[in-house]
Order: C-alpha cells, then structure tokens, then sequence
C-alpha cells in the first residue's frame, strides 16, 4: 500500500475524533475511500504535529528522502527494523523541545534502555496526551490511541486485548471489542489494527509479532516510571 494512504488510515480516526491534525476528516474520509494519494493528502498528514515530526526523524536516521515511505510508516505505527538506525542523540534531541522540563530527567532515563520512537512509546511513555487537547492520559485513553491487533470476527467484533492496571503496573489482558469499519474491505478471520475504535490495516504475522514486541517494549519502559 502506498505510504500516504497507509498513514491516513491510522490518522482518521483521531482526526475524526478531533483530537490530531487539520480540521479536514470529510477530506480524508474522502481520500480513503477513493484509494487516491497525491499532494493533497501529503500536505494534510504533515499538519498533524505529533506524528510528521516522528516520520522524519526515521526517514532521516535511515537515509530516506521521502518521510512517507512505507517503511518509514510501518516503523512508526507499528514498529521495524527502522527504528534501530535511530541514534539515542537524535531521538533525545527530537523530543527534547516537546517535553515539559520537569518530564525530562525520566525521558533521559529510558534511552540506554532501548526507547524506540514509535507510537507505542509516545502513547504509554509520555503522560501528557498531544494533538489539540493538552490533558493527562488516562489507561483508557492509552488503550484507545495504541496501536492494537487481532482477528476480526463476524459483526465487526475483534479479539484483541485490553491496557489494564493492576497492582501498581500497565498490562494487557485479552478481550474482544467493536471497531467501525471505513472502507469495508474486511472479513472475518483476517488480522489487522486498531486505532481509537476503527480498524486500519490488514496486516501478517511478522508484523503483528514486531507491533506486540515494540508495544511490550513501551510497556515495560512506561512502568518504570510509574
């Protein structure tokens, strides 16, 4: 799938909910729903000010001209090899500017410890949720906004799983829920990801094994500080 529509796929739904990027949802819907990807589409996913920023520290880490690779949008939503060309100076420097002062001596921290930049960090490690409502996270808002993965079953229904907290720590549990389904392209039994209630993406077993480890990764770092 091309970089650009891939992206606009995990980016809908937040900006359907108004919480990331241009006030143009109609547009995007538009967009996915016609599979068409051109300068238009560009320009709207780079106002989206938590997630460009990300595209292009990976691309650049890793050589890459154009930040809407397909590469660079799999390392970021859901985590690859990409990531590890990040270099810890760069993704502190990245960050460094977004953070409150007092936030940043535990950001520092987690580096030597393997923080990749990726959704999955950015949503379970940092408290304070971006976009255009600058509140705490809560567990429910972190379950909604990570990336998720499972089976689709008859009705819309997804066995995937549920951020919990238990006994002072961040876990996932297994659970099915109810996602929407914008382009209608999916069936019972195939794999994909969730975001914020919709389904984005049909996705492989590599993949779903690369997003539960990057996802255990910001987990075990996010309860480090907890």
């Amino acid at each position: 799938m091309n970089g650009l529509s891939l992206c606009a796929r995990y980016a809908f739904a937040p900006n359907y909910l108004k919480y990331c990027g241009p006030d143009k949802n109609r547009e995007l819907a538009g967009y996915l729903a016609h599979s068409v990807a051109d300068a238009g589409l560009k320009l709207m996913l780079e106002k989206f000010e938590a997630m460009y920023p990300y595209l292009q520290l990976i691309a650049h880490n890793n050589g890459i001209g154009d930040e809407f690779d397909d590469r660079v949008v799999e390392a970021y939503w859901l985590g690859n090899q990409l990531l590890d060309k990040v270099t810890t100076s760069s993704f502190f420097a990245h960050v460094r500017p977004r953070l409150p002062f007092k936030d940043r001596q535990w950001f520092e921290q987690k580096l030597p410890l393997g923080a990749k930049p990726n959704h999955a960090f950015h949503v379970l490690n940092f408290m304070t949720r971006t976009g255009h409502k600058a509140i705490p996270q809560t567990v429910e808002t972190m379950d909604q906004c990570r990336i998720s993965w499972g089976t689709v079953l008859p009705g819309g229904k997804v066995t995937t799983q549920k951020l919990v907290y238990q006994r002072g720590r961040l876990r996932l549990v297994s659970a099915i829920k109810e996602y929407k389904n914008l382009t209608k392209e999916f069936n019972p039994g195939d794999l994909v990801t969730t975001h914020w209630g919709w389904i984005c993406e049909k996705i492989n077993r590599q993949q779903i094994k690369n997003l539960e480890n990057y996802t255990n990764l910001a987990l075990r770092l996010a309860n480090t500080t907890i």
